[in-house]
């Protein structure tokens, strides 16, 4: 058995291996940049060393760095957790060179199905179906373009290396292709260091199913079945579950077969999983699935296995590459119950599902049976525009798919984020989403179903903004008004109020607020004298009044409330609303006419700005891209004009609300 282990990872999954390798007895070994110098996975670690700044191609994606701390520390294996350098086969080869266990497939495996390209030549000799495509080393773009036309709109583009999404774009139509290539190759470089794409036809009605496998040094390979990733957004998963709902026996078996055999041909050890993609437009058949790719790693759905399965696969990991056999065989393998997992990220549904950043003001998880949070992250903890924006994966374990979603759907009821926006209320709306729990869903269910999900842009909640006001005011109206009752001979006397006053009436203020960014004013109305409802107070807005009196704050749905130097944070049914008093000092003089300002709308990295000063524009026409937590975003005019100012150049770090162009709108002029 190994003795220590580094991991060059962060964030939930480092944590995540930490907690099985100091179960097994392992020392454990955290890595850090300079923005993870507090993080939970080097608290946790019984050693950790820096590895270098914030950005990951200076610090999580250098191997010499990492192989160094490896010799410092002593350690006696790294364990890659999934992103950065797990699938990357010179660093399988590094770890070897240096004397170190890397616990992952051989290099060569690594190899073999680490790009998408090559996988598929593999799987098409090895007589499994793949989708049909073009997989060639031709990367010119007008022959790739040519190639899309062959395979015929929609088509897929998606990066040779890697995966989780990165440089994957779909194209529906011959004139959108260019702008999608160039996005896709640029995130592929970024995220993986090769721009290099195939093209493949886009199956309708597509479900995403993959199969998880295990093998050993002594050749013995097994699946441990089936994982349903089709629940998507951007083509990155956000609900996986296990079993797959609705799959036939015998597609079952053939998949899981084919899977075993993909992992044979390439002699691959540790664990992996092999992606299929099946037409689901007559229901799933098991004649119609084909390969997409295999990772050569630990999912990031792997919990949704070890719930149906009983299993920790980190252990497993590990003691394969101890060079232990498989702790259990096909025969002994079974499934039991249901398990469904969420992936709660520091994101905006309503708007566009931009990633957010800023602290974690609070992070408070429900909890309840069948419930497991893996997370990296804690209260007073800072979401990072460096890195992937997850916050933690949500589990729920149930003896059916009704009990798991349920569980599911609950505990993410009693969960509580506050500071950056997240995708909680959305996740919460999937679990009951009709579609969803029927099992009649593929890929395309989020996209078609946005507006039902909230993933719109939405006014903020009346009832929301007058509880958040009434909290502001914490009683303070009210109790200071009983001190002075109490100070005078006069229950109602007008000079006990420090509010200002109304004989025989009630007194009314309005209290300016800021919701959400936007300007809101909620009246405060303390009851006149005489009505038996002295030392109330009512908030009106919206239509409604909602009331506090006797230091009782209404609960509807059960609103939580994170109080800030500047205001509040109010968390109802997942959905947070920000609101603080207005400062009328507090404005931008500088951009106070902001219709003609294209900002950036989080935190990141500006990749390309594709306009200049004097050059005309249309609405909607691309001004710039940033790249957040690892993905694209494009920046559009927001009117028709001339572009009078760009204050950012590429490769340039920008902050959430910086200016990035200035449009001065187009005017009709006079007959």
């Amino acid at each position: 058995m190994l003795s220590s282990v580094l991991i060059a990872n962060r964030g939930e999954i480092a944590v995540r291996i930490i907690r099985t390798a100091r179960r097994m007895g392992l020392r454990t070994i955290a890595v850090y940049s300079d923005a993870d110098a507090h993080a939970m996975h080097v608290r946790l670690a019984d050693e950790a060393y820096p590895i270098g700044p914030a950005p990951a191609r200076e610090s999580y994606l250098v191997i010499d760095r990492i192989i160094e701390a490896a010799r410092r520390s002593g350690a006696e294996a790294i364990h890659p957790g999934y992103g950065f350098l797990s699938e990357r086969a010179e660093f399988a080869d590094a770890c070897a060179e240096a004397g170190i266990v890397f616990i992952g497939p051989p290099a060569n495996a690594i190899r073999a199905m680490g790009l998408k390209d090559g996988a598929k030549s593999l799987m098409q000799r090895a007589g499994v179906p793949v989708v049909p495509g073009y997989h060639g080393a031709n990367q010119d773009p007008k022959f790739l373009k040519e190639k899309a036309y062959e395979i015929g709109y929609p088509v897929l583009i998606k990066a040779v290396a890697g995966g989780g999404g990165k440089g994957m774009k779909k194209v529906e139509k011959l004139v959108d292709f260019d702008e999608a290539l160039a996005s896709a190759q640029r995130e592929a470089a970024s995220s993986f260091g090769d721009p290099r794409v195939l093209i493949e036809k886009y199956v309708q009605a597509p479900r995403h199913i993959e199969i998880q496998v295990f093998g050993d040094a002594q050749g013995n390979v097994v699946h441990l079945f089936e994982r349903d990733c089709s629940l998507q957004r951007r083509h990155q998963k956000v609900i996986e579950e296990a079993p797959a709902p609705a799959m036939p026996p015998a597609m079952r078996e053939a998949m899981g077969r084919a899977a075993v055999e993909a992992a044979k041909a390439v002699g691959y050890v540790g664990a992996g999983t092999v992606e299929f993609i099946a037409d689901g437009s007559n229901g799933l058949q098991a004649d119609k699935f084909y390969f997409m790719e295999m990772n050569t790693r630990l999912q990031v759905e792997h919990p949704v296995t070890e719930a149906i399965t009983g299993q920790d696969l980190v252990e497993w990991q590990i003691r394969v590459a101890a060079g232990e056999r498989l702790p259990l065989l096909q025969d002994e393998l079974a499934i039991h119950g249901h398990a469904v997992e969420a992936r709660l990220y520091a994101e905006d549904p309503e708007r566009g599902f931009l990633p957010s950043t800023g602290r974690l003001h609070t992070l408070e998880f429900g909890d309840g049976e069948g419930v497991r949070v893996d997370t990296g992250v804690e209260a007073g903890a800072e979401v990072s525009p460096f890195y992937d924006p997850m916050i933690a994966k949500v589990i729920a374990f149930g003896e059916t798919r009704d009990e798991a979603l349920d569980r599911l759907g609950a505990v993410l009821g009693r969960t509580v984020v506050a500071g950056p926006r997240t995708n909680l209320a959305f996740l919460k709306a999937l679990t009951e989403a009709p579609g969803f729990r029927s099992g009649a869903f593929d890929t395309g269910f989020i996209d078609r179903n946005l507006a039902a999900l909230g993933a719109v842009p939405r006014a903020a909640d009346p009832a929301t903004v007058r509880l958040a006001a009434l909290k502001l005011v914490d009683g303070a109206w009210a109790a200071r008004q009983g001190r002075d009752q109490a100070r005078s001979n006069e229950a109602a006397s007008p000079w006990s109020a420090t509010d200002g006053f109304q004989l025989a009436a009630a007194r009314r203020v309005s209290v300016p607020l800021v919701v959400d960014g936007e300007r809101a004013t909620v009246e405060l109305v303390s009851p006149a004298p005489g009505t038996g409802r002295t030392g109330s107070i009512q908030a009106v807005f919206g239509g409604g009044t909602s009331d506090y009196h006797d230091d009782y704050l209404p609960v509807a749905n059960d609103p939580a409330f994170t109080l800030t130097r500047d205001g509040l944070f109010v968390v109802r049914d997942g959905r947070q609303t920000e609101v603080r008093r207005f400062d009328p000092f507090d404005v931008d003089l500088d951009h106070l006419d902001g219709g003609g300002a294209v900002k950036a709308p989080m935190h990141g990295k500006v990749i390309a700005v594709l306009v200049e000063p004097g050059q005309a524009v249309a609405k909607g026409d691309r001004i710039a891209v940033i790249e957040a937590m690892k993905m694209e975003h494009t920046l559009v005019s927001p009117a028709d004009g001339t572009v009078t100012a760009i204050a950012v150049t590429a490769g340039e770090q920008v902050a959430e609300g910086a200016p990035v162009a200035t449009i001065e709108a187009r005017t009709e002029q006079a007959a």
